[in-house]
């Protein structure tokens, strides 16, 4: 685990004396495993608390073990590495965000995509397309079936593409080390340490890289599912017969609504957000979180 490297590094940059509590850890360990007893007369009970208050040291069968005996080594060798550093893979790149070309031209015609919202033309295009394949699935089923079925497709696709593209370990890596800087912030005002307070305000302006870098690992897999659902929500938009008094391409009936009742497709529901809007994000939360527990996906920011 590239985690506990990263751990080790911070422990010994924070306390030069955790150096040699870990060493005596790392030779004591038997397969992994250390007990406090061996290791006692060597380290303090406050230097061992660390160590699993970071989770170097996890529970083991007779014991404690160390979580990743090699990752724990690499943390102490790595002495030319800037402490706090977001930690490498096992092939020594840094394990950030790295958006291919593809994602790249995704993300342009996706803001270019967005015009057809205000703009007829691209609208009538997109949506016309679009009804080559929508078109058949509209006549045979009514049309707040059809929002269901799109619903469910997106939330699908949606998914797999977070669960995919996002590397949520590498999120909550970026997500701990801004937690600990306000901790360490905390401590320092709290005990009025003004030279700590300067060491963690030169360490928040590194991280602001990091936080770039967690931005853009949490916005890749947005561009994709944007890239693929802007034309889905153009043909709906299409359909209904949105902007400059257009009128709807389907024969709709009213909408009934939960808590709301009896709705045209384009009245207002919640303020301006119109009922088909509504009706859309109702059905995708649901299929959404159906998905995601049937498929065993989770997509938040792992710690370890």
């Amino acid at each position: 685990m590239a985690r506990i490297e990263q751990k080790v590094r911070n422990l010994v940059s924070e306390d030069p004396e955790m150096r040699g509590a870990v060493e005596t850890v790392l030779d004591s360990a038997e397969d992994g495993e250390v007990k406090w007893v061996d290791v006692r007369d060597d380290i303090t009970s406050g230097q061992w608390g660390r160590l699993i208050e970071k989770g170097v040291l996890v529970d083991g069968d007779a014991g404690f073990e160390v979580a990743d005996v090699d990752a724990a080594h690499a943390g102490l060798s790595a002495e030319d590495e800037k402490p706090g550093e977001v930690a490498s893979g096992s092939d020594g790149e840094a394990e950030s965000s790295s958006w291919s070309v593809w994602d790249k031209g995704a993300a342009l015609v996706t803001v270019g995509l967005f015009a057809g919202y205000s703009w007829a033309p691209m609208r009538n295009l997109i949506g016309g397309v679009m009804n080559v394949v929508l078109g058949p699935i509209e006549q045979m089923l009514p049309f707040y079936a059809v929002v269901m079925v799109l619903a469910l497709v997106t939330g699908l696709y949606s998914t797999i593409l977070q669960a995919n593209l996002m590397n949520t370990e590498v999120v909550g890596e970026y997500q701990e080390r801004m937690q600990e800087i306000q901790e360490k912030r905390k401590k320092a005002k709290e005990a009025g340490d003004e030279e700590a307070l300067d060491r963690v305000q030169e360490e928040q302006m590194e991280a602001m890289g990091d936080q770039m870098g967690m931005f853009k690992e949490q916005f890749r897999p947005m561009v994709w599912i944007m890239f693929l659902t802007i034309p889905v929500f153009l043909w709906m938009y299409w359909g209904v017969g949105i902007g400059g008094g257009t009128a709807p391409m389907f024969d709709l009936e009213p909408l009934v609504l939960p808590l709301v009742g009896r709705k045209s497709w384009t009245d207002p529901v919640l303020g301006p957000i119109q009922a088909w809007i509504v009706w859309y994000f109702l059905c995708s939360m649901g299929f959404t979180q159906i998905i995601r527990k049937s498929l065993n996906i989770n997509i938040s920011p792992t710690s370890s």
